[in-house]
């Protein structure tokens, strides 16, 4: 009889020890759960902060040099943030490539009409829309020529002169025609002036019975209009003040009166299509306050607009 009390009552402990040893290793694994979840949580935390970002900038041609100094800076500050290979294009070609498909974080463009048509056409975010800088339009010619020392839009209209333009795609060339129109060296299709001009000849001979007439050479770009005054294949080109900083090679011998055209800005904006929009904001806006790179756009001939 004792023996059979003794079996049940080990059998009985055998039990006790089999739940409670079930109940450690529940236990154990509901704690490691928790920490496992915790852990997750901490990395992606973690991710968020210090998340690797490249940002893809689409800008006006005339910011060649000062934006790719500004990013270098920008990326010694914010290591997390890098740049893909800006796209320095005529604004228009800018609208153009958004139109395409091709990608951007970032929009900046020298004209207001170029970002007012991106703005229409939806390519960018008008919520983060800001204008960034302003410009001046310049008459250049050769450093290398000594007969030219000064120049003005009636000398144009007056003398013998070639001259170097963007064509309808740059604002730089609009700017020129704008100007060029108030002493009837351009003539708008519309029959508008100054800067209530497009500055567009819109397929049309717009130098045609001007003084300009068979004296005009054309570029896709500033800086190609800039080279054309610098080899000498002009007397004189229309370029921006920052044009003659990036590019040397040529004098300025005259300045554009502001109020013979458009007033020249930079707007800029993140797009629509912006996987990374936090951050091409936060460049935006350290591109407007920052003093370091404040001085780095003065250095290239640009001034904050704000």
């Amino acid at each position: 009889m004792k023996k059979r009390f003794s079996l049940i009552a080990a059998a009985m402990a055998a039990v006790a020890l089999v739940a409670a040893l079930a109940g450690c290793s529940g236990g154990s694994t509901a704690s490691s759960g928790s920490a496992s979840a915790a852990s997750t949580q901490a990395s992606d935390s973690s991710a968020a902060s210090g998340q690797a970002v490249e940002l893809q900038i689409f800008a006006a041609n005339s910011l060649t040099k000062a934006m790719a100094e500004a990013q270098e800076l920008y990326t010694s500050i914010h290591p997390e943030v890098t740049f893909a290979d800006t796209q320095y294009k005529a604004s228009g070609e800018l609208n153009a490539m958004l139109e395409g498909g091709a990608y951007a974080d970032i929009e900046i463009t020298a004209s207001k009409g170029t970002m007012d048509t991106a703005e229409q056409e939806g390519y960018i975010d008008a919520g983060t829309r800001v204008t960034m800088f302003t410009n001046e339009l310049v008459m250049v010619t050769s450093e290398n020529n000594a007969d030219i020392t000064e120049m003005t839009l009636e000398d144009i209209a007056t003398g013998n002169y070639t001259v170097g333009v963007g064509d309808d795609s740059v604002p730089a060339g609009n700017y020129a025609d704008q100007a060029l129109s108030t002493v009837g060296c351009f003539i708008d299709p519309d029959g508008k002036t100054g800067a209530d001009s497009a500055g567009k000849a819109n397929g049309t001979d717009a130098f045609a019975g001007t003084p300009l007439e068979g004296k005009v050479m054309t570029q896709t770009s500033v800086g190609n209009v800039c080279k054309l005054a610098e080899a000498g294949d002009v007397d004189i080109a229309f370029v921006y003040s920052s044009d003659v900083e990036r590019f040397g090679g040529v004098k300025v011998v005259g300045t554009v009166p502001a109020d013979t055209h458009k007033a020249i800005t930079y707007p800029g904006a993140v797009t629509s299509q912006s996987n990374n929009k936090e951050a091409a904001e936060q460049f935006i806006n350290w591109c407007l306050t920052d003093r370091d790179v404040q001085e780095i756009w003065q250095k290239w001939g640009f001034t904050l607009a704000a």
